[in-house]
């Protein structure tokens, strides 16, 4: 049990990587708060897999690209839990276009929920980690914010931005017990990855030297060392889980 007593709050967590991240969090003893905006009963759900490991779940509803619901939604955690040690910025969404025929709407919605998303919610949390002095942030970013993709320049610019401010919070952060981390999947199975075409996920596989697609367990495999007591040494990194279709 590494998180034995920890309070935690991960985003986007009603399905597929974040809904991983929480229930590995609350299997090594934390109390883990599910943010969703539309799919409660999905979250209701992770939180029932919460409880039955013995652990305290909360689902919250907001929208992180708006920041008066975020702040709302932050209240309504540090008051249910006291405070909160971890926070899993995990929320994201795609909205894939070539530039031209991407449209000034496709590109703000993208960025205001995968970068300003990060911004709100950090900004919402970090006031109470520094009163404590202790803090564990890990934001989800991805290999396409590394490599770029055909199709997905906001995309692409929200997760490498993500990277980018969390180098810059790990050298803000590090002398006041606060570790900043991003952990960046490949392809991970996933309701995403599992709409692409059959043609189109092989070309993938032929790509990935180890000839499958990522588990969203070994996403939160990653994030669990990061914010436990292995992980203490480590700030301002960026870790990747692409099945070695990134070598750097």
């Amino acid at each position: 049990m590494k998180l034995e007593g920890r309070k935690a709050i991960v985003t986007g967590a009603s399905r597929g990587i974040g809904r991983a991240i929480a229930i590995g969090l609350a299997e090594e003893g934390a109390d883990v708060a599910v943010n969703y905006v539309s799919s409660e009963a999905a979250a209701q759900a992770v939180v029932r897999e919460i409880e039955k490991r013995g652990r305290r779940g909360l689902a919250v509803r907001a929208d992180v690209s708006d920041f008066p619901d975020t702040f709302r939604m932050a209240q309504d955690v540090l008051g249910a839990f006291g405070h909160v040690d971890i926070l899993v910025n995990n929320a994201g969404i795609n909205s894939d276009k070539t530039f031209v025929k991407m449209d000034h709407a496709a590109w703000r919605k993208v960025l205001a929920i995968n970068l300003d998303g990060v911004f709100n919610c950090t900004k919402v949390f970090i006031d109470d980690m520094l009163k404590r002095g202790f803090g564990r942030i890990v934001n989800i970013t991805s290999v396409i914010g590394q490599i770029g993709n055909f199709g997905q320049a906001n995309y692409a610019a929200s997760k490498a931005g993500v990277t980018a401010m969390t180098k810059s919070l790990a050298r803000e952060f590090a002398s006041k017990g606060i570790t900043v981390n991003a952990v960046a999947p490949g392809f991970v199975e996933t309701e995403m990855v599992d709409s692409i075409p059959e043609k189109v996920r092989q070309r993938l596989l032929d790509q990935i030297p180890l000839k499958r697609f990522g588990k969203a367990e070994e996403v939160a495999r990653a994030v669990i060392y990061l914010v436990s007591s292995d992980g203490n040494y480590i700030t301002g990194e960026e870790l990747s889980l692409n099945g070695g279709l990134l070598m750097r």
